[in-house]
């Protein structure tokens, strides 16, 4: 990555999406709330997607069930509060559109929304790119935003779990789908279902691999779809030190923007603390130093390369980290679908099929937006208005 694609970098802290347009045909409160869909629907996977298609269910009077292959919820929006004093998201962070998509995920005007987030401040914070200052102005940062002392798994925990919690069932393994008949069979660790409607928000990394069987086959073009995407491993990690020294972002050439993403950037921006705590946020090639590290090794790392940019200040001020691989978690295998996909493969992920599986994620959704937690959640609206 050259300087000059770095500052036009459309989204500096997080996922640069391959269009700025999210227009997509959504229905009003009013309207979500009617429904002649008199059947049952299947959730596999209570990550983002799959909370906001059982919370918009349940709002129409729908039976469902949520499916989780894990012993927890969240997916991908995965946060610690056991480091400093506010939330760190060891997953999805940023708020990359207008704040007005919480109020579509949650579809209720009646409920107030008590959500703060912070903008960067384009003529005050500054980024170092390669020892160089750029202000956050000058490389297009214009929409993300950072959630105050909250994080998305704390705005979803608060507005749509309470709604869904009953009807999750945990340690859900999807083995295998059949839907060959009228009625859908799902087998999973945790026994067998059935259903008129299934939403998949199965992360796309594990279609790759083949840990559900469909019965028949999923059609060629999305079988070829799910194969060829390529998706972006992922690694975050986060240090705290006893002063600040550093920026609002540090960004590195790494080589081309379409293998990978490196920055540090400050964790603490905008938060009621007195901590101070730096990000790291790594996907597809800019991993490479650090996943396979161990614990000891890594900090070493983080900490030589940072006193090289700091004049050893890093090393003399750290306190304790803590880093989350994305490749490692079993249910994910990665981070998301790397920005410079063809759009139209993405699209094909998002179809339906033979009007009974549908799938909402990060992966899934009509290509115009893809790898962030909005997305995912957009997908499931979507999917939610498909079958009812």
């Amino acid at each position: 990555m050259t300087r000059q694609e770095f500052i036009k970098m459309c989204g500096l802290l997080g996922i640069s999406i391959p269009f700025q347009s999210v227009l997509t045909s959504y229905k009003s409160s009013e309207e979500t709330s009617k429904s002649n869909f008199k059947g049952n629907v299947l959730i596999i996977g209570a990550g983002a997607a799959g909370l906001t298609a059982g919370h918009l269910l349940r709002q129409k009077g729908i039976e469902f069930q949520i499916l989780e292959a894990s012993s927890v919820y969240g997916g991908r929006m995965k946060r610690t509060l056991d480091f400093v004093d506010f939330p760190i998201p060891l997953g999805g962070e940023w708020l990359h559109v207008e704040k007005g998509v919480l109020s579509e995920i949650i579809n209720d005007p009646s409920v107030p929304i008590n959500v703060k987030t912070k903008p960067y401040d384009m003529d005050v914070d500054y980024a170092l790119y390669e020892g160089e200052e750029v202000y956050l102005k000058d490389i297009g940062f214009k929409i993300d935003q950072k959630f105050i002392n909250s994080s998305w798994f704390d705005f979803f925990e608060q507005y749509v779990v309470p709604s869904v919690q009953n009807n999750i069932l945990f340690n859900a393994v999807v083995k295998s789908i059949d839907y060959s008949k009228d009625k859908i069979f799902v087998n999973t660790s945790n026994g067998e279902f059935t259903a008129d409607k299934i939403i998949i928000t199965t992360p796309v990394k594990l279609l790759q691999t083949g840990s559900i069987a469909f019965t028949p086959q999923l059609p060629e073009h999305k079988r070829e779809a799910i194969n060829d995407v390529t998706v972006w491993d992922g690694f975050k990690a986060f240090i705290e030190f006893s002063e600040k020294f550093y920026p609002a972002a540090i960004g590195f050439d790494i080589g081309s923007d379409r293998d990978g993403e490196k920055l540090y950037y400050d964790a603490a921006y905008g938060q009621n603390s007195n901590r101070h705590v730096l990000g790291l946020f790594t996907v597809g090639s800019g991993t490479l130093p650090y996943r396979e590290l161990s614990d000891k090794e890594l900090i070493e790392y983080m900490l030589n390369e940072l006193d090289e940019i700091f004049d050893n200040k890093a090393s003399s001020n750290y306190i304790k980290h803590t880093s989350q691989n994305w490749n490692k978690e079993p249910f994910a295998k990665g981070a998301y679908v790397y920005n410079y996909e063809n759009w139209r493969r993405v699209r094909t992920l998002g179809k339906s099929v033979s009007d009974k599986l549908y799938f909402a994620g990060t992966s899934y959704t009509t290509g115009e937006d893809w790898g962030s937690v909005h997305t995912a959640a957009r997908s499931a609206i979507r999917a939610v208005n498909e079958i009812t």
